[in-house]
């Protein structure tokens, strides 16, 4: 069987010097009918590895439902990778930041009681060795020594940047080997001398993750890992987007030198990402380093291979890098193919809401308390008198109406907490618009955070309606249409259309003249649009689309400009800065 381990000075391949040249495709946010042809198109870059993260939270959304079938088969992937010719790097976790939902971390897991995260916690650990024994019975037979694909896998995620359990790195690599993982373990930190003391263990071979001054942060690396190769197992070549911000993109020759000076010092690299992918449903995390800031639908990225699978300028700089260090292939990836246009008017329907929870509340429940996995939770209570209606925190927007008549939005991220009302029936449907994916805020509750005063007097008695926005947009078949005028007076409101397409193809659905909400294509959830951008189109994976009749459902909370769906040529995903 073929070998794969670490040497004096390099990664040693059936005992020959190998420099890896990877690249990062995250199989849960690309439709698993375009797995092979994003693997295809790294390796026409002069790829020979792909990594993935395991997103813990989208296998075992609740506690013991573990699931690694269609969308979510990661054996199927690394096979993908495999017949590809290429070879594959592992990163499980359990936390993955990734700018994913909760940081990877299962809801029902970071809501646990007392639970300490990330720790040599009994609780929390029992559940982590749960979660990688089911991952490595898929990794463990795919490694290279028994027949496989797989070269590496990681320990943690950026630990140093956290916290220095050193007893949890250690269970961590226990429950691995114990499990029958065989190839080297490494870590990953950004190049700092305390995040590489605190996120690594003697044994576990150390990376970096960066995206410039190469030499400066490879000298540091090798202060801390003195011998092996050099690997940034992070270039960062672009970056995230968060709504109400911009586009971000890298210079293309900028990214290029950088990897350049990577390869000419003998490193090895994974691109971080090669393919970005999208964040499809309700799966976007969220930052919040004093600003909370949910990120786009979009996880574009600006990588070398775009959301729609195709090239960019970025591709084609990397290429002509590596291709001084190593053996590219002739071939080249197809042009960029203009997307079909077409315009659907859309109708209005009527939405049956599903009751209200038949417990009264004395305090509101957050999500979590409810098990609630879904992006919406209606509150409702009676205000005695008018006044100032305030809260310790809402997170994160609410649309807050009394007797039906909306009287305003208290939005997280504007840090907005209060507002005066009249007398009457209070709703506040409350949206949960990501989950923080780095640092302490890790599992927070979502909802209303605390008990809601009116004038200073605490409010009592809450009916609670959690909704599922899957369900609303299911009823689009069979639901009768209503006027515009009904339509306007609800929230949520939905609305459907259809459309015909001479055969399956990537669309991109310009949401720009519409509020903020959900979207559907053929019953696939594409994501969340949101006029405060910088995201415009929706990208729609040819797999979802079919020759012949298609469908469009929309779940909206805010006022349409346009009741019209306009699938465009192109992605628009935003103004960047000059």
């Amino acid at each position: 069987m073929p070998t794969f381990t670490i040497g004096e000075t390099d990664f040693l391949l059936d005992g020959e010097p190998h420099r890896i040249l990877s690249g990062a495709i995250h199989y849960f946010r690309v439709h698993p009918d375009q797995w092979a042809e994003r693997i295809h198109a790294a390796r026409l870059m002069g790829l020979n590895s792909i990594e993935t993260y395991v997103a813990w939270n989208a296998h075992e959304p609740r506690r013991g439902e573990w699931d690694a079938s269609g969308a979510l088969d990661l054996g199927r992937f690394l096979d993908l990778v495999a017949a590809e010719g290429m070879h594959a790097i592992v990163r499980p976790g359990p936390y993955i930041c990734a700018e994913w939902h909760n940081g990877g971390l299962p809801v029902w897991l970071t809501g646990m009681r007392d639970v300490a995260l990330r720790q040599s916690d009994p609780d929390y650990l029992a559940e982590v060795t749960r979660y990688l024994d089911n991952v490595y019975e898929i990794v463990a037979p795919r490694q290279i020594g028994r027949g496989g694909n797989v070269v590496l896998v990681q320990i943690e995620n950026e630990y140093g940047a956290y916290g220095n359990d050193k007893e949890y790195l250690a269970e961590l690599v226990r429950v691995t080997r114990a499990a029958g993982i065989t190839v080297p373990l490494t870590t990953v930190d950004q190049p700092t001398p305390q995040m590489l003391r605190d996120g690594s263990l003697p044994g576990l071979h150390l990376t970096g993750s960066f995206g410039s001054r190469s030499a400066e942060r490879l000298a540091t690396l090798r202060e801390h890992q003195p011998t092996g190769p050099l690997m940034c197992s992070e270039f960062w070549d672009g970056w995230f987007d968060w709504w109400g911000g911009i586009h971000h993109t890298t210079d293309a020759a900028a990214a290029a030198s950088e990897l350049e000076t990577l390869l000419a010092a003998g490193a090895s690299v994974n691109f971080y990402m090669v393919h970005g992918g999208t964040n499809f449903g309700l799966t976007n995390g969220a930052n919040d380093k004093g600003r909370y800031l949910p990120l786009v639908t979009s996880y574009d990225y600006d990588a070398p291979i775009d959301e729609a699978g195709s090239p960019t300028a970025k591709f084609f700089a990397f290429r002509d890098v590596i291709a001084k260090y190593a053996p590219v292939p002739d071939e080249v990836p197809p042009p960029v193919r203009s997307a079909p246009e077409v315009s659907v008017a859309l109708e209005p329907y009527a939405l049956t809401l599903p009751p209200a929870l038949e417990e009264t509340f004395e305090e509101p429940p957050s999500f979590d308390g409810l098990g609630h996995l879904s992006a919406l939770v209606r509150y409702e209570t009676v205000l005695p008198e008018a006044g100032l209606l305030a809260f310790d925190e809402v997170r994160d927007r609410a649309w807050v109406s009394v007797d039906d008549r909306p009287v305003g939005i208290l939005d997280r991220t504007r840090g907005e907490r209060a507002l005066v009302v009249p007398a009457g029936r209070l709703s506040l449907l409350v949206e949960e618009q990501g989950r923080v994916n780095y640092d302490a805020r890790l599992g927070e509750p979502k909802g209303i955070v605390g008990v809601p005063t009116l004038e200073g007097q605490p409010l009592r008695s809450w009916i609670v309606t959690p909704i599922e926005v899957a369900a609303l947009a299911s009823q689009a078949a069979t639901a009768p249409v209503i006027s515009r005028e009904e339509s306007t007076t609800s929230r949520p409101a939905a609305l459907r259309g259809s459309f015909h397409l001479a055969e399956s193809a990537d669309l991109f659905l310009d949401a720009g003249r519409w509020g903020k909400g959900f979207v559907f294509v053929n019953g696939f959830f594409l994501g969340r649009y949101w006029a405060n951008g910088p995201q415009r189109t929706l990208y729609v994976p040819a797999p979802v689309t079919r020759s012949g009749p298609n469908t469009v459902a929309v779940v909206e909370l805010e006022p349409m400009v346009d009741l019209t769906a306009n699938f465009v040529t192109g992605p628009l995903l935003g103004p960047v800065e000059e």
